[in-house]
């Protein structure tokens, strides 16, 4: 049975993929060296670009997706030896002003107007980058994987303008071939434009895709046909050296200033035009954007996603096995207790079938914690099969070095070594219709200490109207993933869903319909131990505002002891049962308003017999394009039997963003949070002095709420800079 949904997923994925061919075959646009010298300034002035090919007449995507976009968006693109251009006159159809959150990069897709090109350099439907500015000029760029997931974490060295006109706005851009990579020799690249205009709520692409999927589905991508291969990016150095001061203090030890004098240094090298190396020595990540902080009232660890630069590119080679609570490797897990000494990663393409990832970290002894030093090892390999599945393997090891504890020492004891090996069928038919993943793992520990099996797989359709997914896990009792992000394990999982749309010929509502959802857990002797199933309908407005209504049942038998608080400390029995209905309604208001706000509710049952009431509510404001205020929060309130009697739970969260130009911004975002006491700080001042060089000030306060006193504080300078051999 493990192994028979793999054949089952292998047998179709081969069905649906190897017997097709590129869905947009048709369109393609052609790309020649310039004919004249290019200066990025948002003007349309230079005869290459008179020269160009123009990509016009884009589809709408939605509210509909059977006609032409009523915005015309017209896109040229040329190059040299060393970039890639690229210019998009993007026109008005209704008059007014342009509608944007703020200069900030990497900007929310749904709230600003916007450009984005999506391009697949290795022609293979999965892999690929994003580039793009919103009409203000923020830019924005992301490393696409997953056939059309893109990682906004991913930064990389490029120049763009915009310059605004009555009726249009123009965006301009430069795009280095060192900071991409791609398949030398290929003359035909994966490639689609995507226009977002808020004023007529109009989605569009050059490349037509189906309204149920994102603009970004690289399996709907059009050709870019070279009239030569795109010249060789030659040697590819970069060295990102930083030097850091900073000071901190804990207060509530009383203890002294703690002073940081830190230097470091990354360095990508680029092996082929499309495999990377990346080194990191002393790194350090004092400016990545503080861990938005949730009130926690469930029985398993949550999850945080990693947001440090070194761990990113082709990051899903790695962190994208498995699935979201089983995840055999979480780069979060190194470096957390413990500082990074050096480290090293290989990652991209070997040719257009074959990707590799292998990275080696080393972290310190903590001697305070008797933490050993600790080696860290992962290796991934991808084998492309048809338009766009593959198969994928994956190897991580945690090793202790030089260490030998007593095991009759208070200390704690940590192991010797833990390791997990697995395989992975990814399935994606040519247009998308089919999705699914297949999966084994196995952990191997000391004295067969940590020993533990996982299979789980999943097959989903997507058409316009009908949405269906199956998905089931297993994990046994022994199964240890140290690097890893599995919170539970000793259980098999059920989770089927369906849902449905329909699109009314309607002036309001663009899409309503219901969706159904079950999660069936049960234990090794085959006792169900939870059942969460609900029912929701949603409906979603031609403003892009969002209704939903549901209603939930939930069982749990508790595994071991569990405080439904999380707060109070005193926890309810093992093996006793609890049941509980609840409802609830969400509502997103329309992006194009300067105003927006969201809010969830949620009434109902609890465990021991009690009742929750959650309400949540976001609100945001901005005085585009220069800042943007917001404002989240979510209140708990608990009623359960004594001891607990009624908890309440304050979360809040105001946050301003203020981005003076498109290079320099300042972040301040205060969160209390009444469930752990604590009110933090973190402020945030960047200046990108050049492009992907940056100069930060962090500052970070955490202070108990009653009395107003404070816990520690702290403070950093750190200036970086990217430094091309």
């Amino acid at each position: 049975m493990r192994f028979r949904i793999l054949f089952v997923l292998f047998s179709f994925g081969l069905t649906t993929s190897l017997f097709s061919q590129k869905i947009n075959a048709d369109y393609r646009l052609a790309i020649q060296k310039a004919s004249s010298a290019i200066i990025i300034d948002g003007v349309l002035d230079e005869k290459a670009w008179e020269d160009a090919a123009v990509a016009t007449d884009f589809f709408m995507i939605t509210p509909m997706d059977t006609s032409f976009a009523r915005v015309k968006t017209d896109v040229r693109m040329s190059y040299d030896e060393e970039h890639l251009y690229l210019i998009v006159v993007n026109h008005h159809a209704v008059e007014g002003p342009y509608m944007v959150e703020s200069l900030r990069r990497d900007f929310n897709f749904g709230k600003n107007d916007n450009f984005l090109l999506f391009m697949d350099p290795f022609d293979d439907l999965t892999n690929g980058f994003s580039f793009g500015a919103n009409a203000a000029g923020a830019q924005w760029d992301g490393q696409m994987f997953n056939g059309g997931s893109v990682d906004l974490s991913w930064d990389n060295k490029w120049v763009s303008k915009v310059k605004n006109y009555e009726d249009k706005w123009i965006f301009e851009a430069a795009i280095p071939f060192k900071s991409i990579r791609y398949k030398k020799g290929i003359s035909e690249w994966g490639i689609n434009f995507s226009r977002l205009d808020l004023k007529t709520t109009e989605k569009s692409g050059w490349a037509p895709v189906p309204r149920q999927f994102p603009s970004a589905s690289l399996a709907y991508t059009g050709t870019l046909v070279w009239d030569n291969p795109p010249p060789d990016a030659g040697a590819n150095i970069s060295i990102i050296p930083y030097v850091l001061g900073g000071v901190s203090k804990d207060f509530q030890s009383e203890g002294s200033n703690q002073y940081r004098r830190d230097v470091g240094v990354d360095a990508k090298i680029s092996l082929t035009s499309s495999l990377n190396l990346d080194l990191t020595v002393n790194p350090d990540f004092s400016q990545v954007e503080v861990d938005r902080q949730v009130t926690n009232l469930d029985r398993f660890e949550l999850f945080f996603p990693e947001r440090r630069q070194f761990f990113l590119e082709n990051g899903d080679l790695f962190a994208g096995f498995g699935y979201t609570t089983i995840r055999p490797f979480f780069s979060r897990r190194i470096g957390l207790n413990a500082p990074i000494q050096f480290g090293a990663r290989l990652s991209g393409k070997l040719n257009k079938h074959w990707r590799i990832g292998a990275m080696n970290m080393q972290t310190g002894e903590v001697e305070e914690q008797a933490l050993p030093s600790q080696n860290f090892t992962v290796m991934a390999l991808q084998r492309q099969i048809g338009a766009r599945s593959n198969i994928g393997a994956i190897f991580v090891n945690k090793q202790s070095l030089n260490y030998n504890p007593d095991p009759s020492s208070e200390q704690p004891v940590y192991s010797q070594f833990n390791r997990n090996a697995g395989l992975e069928y990814n399935l994606a038919s040519s247009n998308n219709l089919w999705t699914g993943k297949a999966m084994v793992l196995q952990s191997f520990g000391p004295d067969n200490v940590g020993n533990g099996f996982v299979h789980a797989a999943n097959l989903r359709y997507s058409s316009g109207n009908l949405t269906w997914n199956w998905q089931h896990e297993y994990v046994s009792e022994n199964y240890t993933a140290e690097v890893g992000f599995v919170p539970r394990n000793g259980f098999y999982r059920i989770n089927p869903m369906i849902g449905y749309r329909w699109f009314p010929k309607s002036e309001k509502i663009l899409s309503h319909g219901p969706d159904f959802n079950t999660s069936l857990f049960f234990n090794m002797d085959g006792e169900q131990t939870d059942n969460t199933s609900y029912a929701a309908y949603n409906v979603r407005f031609r403003s892009q505002s969002n209704l939903m209504a549901w209603l939930a049942y939930d069982f749990v038998k508790l595994q071991r002891p569990f405080d439904p608080t999380n707060f109070s400390g005193m926890t309810l029995d093992s093996g006793t049962e609890h049941r509980w209905k609840a409802l609830g309604i969400e509502y997103a208001s329309k992006p194009q308003s300067v105003f927006t706000y969201a809010f969830t509710t949620r009434l109902g049952g609890y465990y021991a017999g009690g009742d929750r009431y959650n309400f949540t509510a976001d609100m945001g404001y901005r005085f585009q394009p220069y800042v943007s205020l917001a404002l989240s929060t979510n209140f708990n309130q608990i009623n359960l039997p004594e001891p607990w009697g009624e908890t309440r739970f304050w979360l809040v969260g105001p946050r301003v963003d203020v981005t003076m130009t498109n290079t320099v911004f300042f972040t301040a975002f205060v969160q209390y949070n009444e469930q752990i006491k604590n009110i933090n700080l973190n402020t945030r001042f960047q200046w990108r002095f050049k492009p992907a060089s940056d100069l930060f000030i962090v500052y970070t306060d955490n202070y108990l709420p009653a009395p107003f006193n404070v816990k520690n504080r702290s403070i950093v300078l750190k200036f970086t800079y990217w430094w091309n051999v």
